[in-house]
């Protein structure tokens, strides 16, 4: 199922525990939720203010302006 991600980080959140260090996704592209499983990295390139629309294979499928201005999440 393809997901719509307003892409905000632009990396994995590092946890570390006594005995060895998790990595929760940030990006919302993980396959492995919560855990990172390096998708993020097709992210890296994206710019700021666009809007991008990822499908199942976590590539992007298309881009354009971000809509959501002022838009409110409860």
């Amino acid at each position: 199922m393809a997901r719509l991600i307003r892409f905000t980080a632009t990396a994995p959140v590092k946890v570390e525990p006594t005995d060895k260090p998790a990595f929760i996704c940030a990006c919302g592209l993980t396959r492995n939720f919560p855990f990172c499983d390096g998708s993020h990295k097709v992210a890296r390139s994206e710019e700021a203010g666009k809007l991008y629309v990822y499908g199942d294979d976590r590539q992007p499928k298309s881009s354009g302006a971000d809509d959501f201005t002022g838009c409110s999440c409860g």
